[in-house]
């Protein structure tokens, strides 16, 4: 292994004229004891936390045709991709169903890279502290109940087929009064809030979609908001650059609210700044107010020291690779911490050993996930250049491989040059295909921009994603069996979650 490079949690100050807000920083007080009341004696109707990752299709015949049924229906409205700036469609479906998202306390996560991960570490960390927790990411990786977890388990395929079949009737109702239908996004964040209000759940971990002003998870007035870090990525929705992005993002953050701001670029995190000082929030920075303070590589990992808003929090075995993750894992502590209302105010730590526990327990699938040895093959959803390039640091550092092949299936909205750039010095040759959704980019396409990053000679084509892992594997293999060749699969949610299933994860 290489050794690790030296931390940067540095982050640039923004203009001296946002000091102010982190000198006025108060105290959240929330009732924790109602929320740690709660309804723990429910706990038994969701798996231990961060048990079943990625769930299989279910074992019972009728129970798959009902789920399939299921995703047919949503398959037939608007696809993520298709939006339109308004919440007024969620916010009526809100209001029929009795406003479910008001019946218990969030977190609202947006950013650009690094939401899902950091989402898992939260609801490790409150699961920890016994309350009982919803978890709402996107996209999923290989099935769509992925989405709403209860206790770090996602629903049961027979709970999910129930929670669609009580909201559709409200869905229709609201159908009907709209001049568009509810989206595919919109259906899902529905069945997500009522199933956290029927659960019920003590918080809601929620991740945005994308964006934020106008993403339909944004009907949530969440005490604490949490900004993962800012890059390029749908820019033909929210903005050419990090500051018009950060604007978008922005709108998640609530009057009042604490907002833990990962690192930034400059104008963006002075979009963020300006935002809380419009809303009366309180922010913390990381690099400032909490970051990482030291991190090396572990068997299986990573040992890190955290500093807190409340304190260091030592000797954390993180079970994810790369420091991206360790950085994701500082904001999420930072996250629990202002959720308990620790801060400048109240100096206090919250439990290490319950802390140790949480973090050894996260699991992030498909996030530089190992799935296969002899040779080893990783998993990785980087899907923009920020992400390409946290992903190749993290196995450049983790790993010894003395020859890389890269598998890389990417969408076609996407900077597919800045992502094929990032990947260029660590793979020694890229075999480009493409998955099974129409946002697919064609593996040809695909080649023709690959040989102009990697040059000829390292590029191969292989449009079935089987045939591209069969051939990265091979070439992975004419090494010695010991001299440490693998595989990276790479470029798409969607691509990684169909080479899991092919590689025997599913």
């Amino acid at each position: 292994m290489s050794e690790p490079r030296p931390d940067r949690h540095d982050a640039s100050d923004p203009d001296d004229t946002f000091e102010e807000i982190v000198d006025e920083a108060t105290q959240r007080d929330p009732d924790l004891a109602v929320i740690e009341a709660g309804s723990r004696t429910l706990r038994a109707h969701s798996g231990q936390p961060q048990g079943e990752a990625v769930p299989a299709r279910p074992a019972d015949p009728e129970t798959d045709k009902a789920l399939r049924a299921v995703e047919q229906e949503l398959a037939g409205r608007w696809g993520e991709t298709k939006l339109e700036p308004s919440v007024t469609r969620i916010a009526a479906l809100m209001d029929v169903l009795g406003e479910p998202q008001r019946a218990y306390p969030s977190i609202h996560i947006t950013g650009t890279n690094g939401k899902t991960s950091t989402a898992r570490m939260i609801e490790a960390l409150l699961n920890a502290f016994e309350l009982r927790t919803g978890r709402y990411t996107s996209p999923h990786v290989q099935s769509i109940t992925e989405r709403i977890s209860l206790d770090g388990s996602p629903i049961a395929a027979e709970r999910f087929i129930e929670t669609y079949e009580d909201t559709k009737p409200y869905v229709e109702m609201v159908d009907a009064q709209q001049p568009y239908r509810l989206s595919f996004f919109e259906v899902l964040t529905g069945m997500a809030y009522a199933a956290f209000a029927d659960a019920p759940v003590d918080v809601a971990v929620v991740e945005v979609g994308m964006g934020g002003t106008w993403d339909a998870t944004n009907v949530i007035d969440s005490t604490v908001a949490v900004v993962t870090p800012i890059s390029l990525d749908h820019t033909d929705r929210l903005g050419t650059t990090p500051a018009e992005i950060a604007g978008e993002k922005s709108g998640i953050i609530k009057e009042g609210a604490t907002v833990i701001l990962a690192q930034q670029p400059v104008d963006a995190a002075q979009v963020m700044l300006k935002k809380a000082v419009e809303v009366d929030a309180t922010v913390a920075r990381e690099g400032m107010e909490f970051g990482v303070a030291s991190r090396e590589i572990a068997v299986g990992g990573q040992l890190v020291t955290l500093r807190g808003l409340g304190g260091e929090y030592e000797e954390i075995f993180l079970p994810l690779y790369g420091a991206h993750q360790a950085h994701n894992a500082a904001v999420a502590l930072a996250a629990v911490e202002a959720f308990f209302g620790i801060g400048a105010e109240q100096a206090r730590s919250l439990d290490i050993d319950a802390i140790r526990k949480a973090f050894a327990s996260v699991l992030s699938p498909g996030r530089l996930e190992v799935v296969r040895s002899s040779p080893t093959v990783v998993l990785d959803a980087a899907h923009n250049p920020a992400g390409a390039k946290a992903a190749a640091d993290g196995i450049s550092e983790a790993f010894s491989f003395s020859r890389l092949i890269g598998v890389v299936g990417t969408s076609d909205d996407k900077d597919v040059r800045g992502l094929l750039e990032a990947f260029e010095p660590i793979f020694a040759e890229i075999v480009v295909t493409q998955n099974s959704t129409p946002r697919a980019m064609d593996a040809d396409a695909l080649a023709a921009i690959a040989v102009e990053v990697f040059g000829d000679d390292r590029v191969q084509v292989e449009p079935r994603l089987d045939d591209a892992l069969e051939a990265a594997i091979t070439l992975a293999e004419e090494e010695d069996e010991y001299s440490g060749a693998g595989v990276l699969v790479t470029g798409s949610v969607i691509t990684v979650g169909e080479a899991r299933l092919l590689l025997g994860r599913g």
